[in-house]
């Protein structure tokens, strides 16, 4: 049997908590234990309790989303936790990610989105609804003429970075040794002077270097 994952919904609107519940409802591998108002909650509640999962509100009182998301994720980092909003600010989404989230939707999204965006986050990737993923993908206009390029085996390392994958995971996929994928990592992070694979993805992202 796959993994249910315990999953939190915060949201100042308790209507909100109330549509997703029902629309997760049929996901066999989504057990909603949480529904809260507020992040302070939020960090009491997963003190006490097993967490898999947050679907949280970018915008809560006390405490954003943005800052709630880094918070959690310096704390307990094997948690996934997706960003939901109204808005679509490209600012907003890159500082949401570089913080550690594991993907933005839109509230506007259909339900169909939703539900891809939870089964990719939960198998690993980075996600974004569609709306989220137009406006990322437009190249910034900030010095865009000194952005070095990836490498081809540069390329495919990232990609598989993008899903989650560890180094040891790449290394069997694309044939290669642990060290030599090890190398290649080390040598991306420094190109774009990243310190980690989250603020490397936001990077790239931002930049529509990840495709």
């Amino acid at each position: 049997m796959d993994k249910v994952y315990k999953t939190v919904i915060v949201d100042d609107h308790p209507i909100v908590i109330s549509g997703i519940s029902g629309l997760l409802s049929d996901l066999e591998t989504v057990e909603i234990v949480g529904k809260l108002e507020s992040g302070v909650k939020l960090v009491d509640y997963i003190e006490e309790n097993q967490v898999d999962l947050i679907l949280m509100d970018i915008f809560l009182p006390v405490i954003n989303g943005v800052d709630l998301c880094k918070t959690v994720k310096q704390k307990y980092p094997r948690i996934i936790i997706i960003g939901m909003s109204s808005q679509s600010e490209r600012s907003l989404v890159m500082q949401f990610i570089q913080n550690g989230g594991n993907g933005y939707v839109l509230k506007s999204a259909s339900f169909d989105e939703f539900k891809r965006c939870i089964n990719k986050a939960i198998e690993g990737e980075i996600v974004f609804s569609d709306e989220v993923k137009t406006i990322i993908s437009q190249p910034s206009s900030d010095g865009l003429d000194h952005i070095p390029s990836l490498s081809r085996r540069e390329k495919d390392i990232t990609l598989l970075l993008s899903k989650g994958k560890s180094t040891q995971e790449i290394a069997d996929e694309l044939f290669l040794s642990f060290l030599t994928v090890q190398t290649h990592r080390r040598n991306i992070l420094q190109k774009y002077k990243t310190k980690n694979v989250a603020e490397l993805m936001a990077f790239l992202l931002k930049n529509n270097l990840l495709s």
